[in-house]
């Protein structure tokens, strides 16, 4: 792995690991986009989201598991990473499979809006479970923030131009979080084990 291949992977870690909201598309069954900002949990090898059984983003889903994530922080010149994934609609609720890292992440912000755990697990009760299978760290003319964090020089940075790496190339190992938790984790069909 090169030093600029090297530099995008902890940008998206970080991004993935720190940032408060990740921006989700689908698309309709009409083939028009779908996007969302979101809560999120990363753990290591998938991003979880707990959502409305109803919602769109859902009913999309079920149509199409092809999904596509944007994180990072779009105000300093465009420092965000980019994922593309397959999403599995798990069967376990979110009161089941929710970690309570997630409940920890967003305790200020469901105590400003007078939600508490069981109402949150009860209300966004469908699990959605998205494997990245490619990534793209995106900035604009500057070296974004992230990337001076990681170590890249100010005057330029380059992101890969040739073929998509597979995420887990990126980011080495899982941080932990769902392992062992049952067969409701398994990947949608045709998605490689990472």
């Amino acid at each position: 792995m090169d030093r600029d291949q090297s530099l995008a992977a902890t940008r998206v870690r970080r991004f993935l690991e720190e940032e408060p909201v990740i921006w989700l598309s689908t698309v309709r069954p009409d083939g028009t986009p779908h996007i969302v900002p979101i809560w999120f949990w990363w753990d290591g090898e998938a991003v979880l989201v707990f959502s409305k059984p109803d919602a769109r983003k859902v009913r999309n889903m079920r149509e199409n598991a092809a999904v596509m994530l944007a994180v990072g922080d779009p105000d300093e010149d465009f420092d965000v990473g980019m994922l593309e994934g397959q999403a599995e609609l798990l069967d376990e609720p979110t009161a089941v499979v929710m970690p309570a890292e997630h409940l920890k992440k967003y305790a200020d912000r469901l105590a400003a809006i007078c939600l508490g755990a069981e109402d949150y697990a009860a209300t966004y009760s469908q699990v959605i479970r998205i494997v990245p299978d490619h990534y793209l760290g995106w900035h604009g003319r500057n070296v974004p923030q992230s990337a001076r964090i990681a170590g890249a020089p100010t005057a330029s940075i380059a992101e890969p131009t040739t073929g998509r790496p597979r995420l887990i190339e990126w980011l080495g190992e899982p941080l932990g979080g769902l392992r062992g938790l049952g067969s409701g984790l398994v990947r949608p069909a045709g998605v490689g084990a990472l």
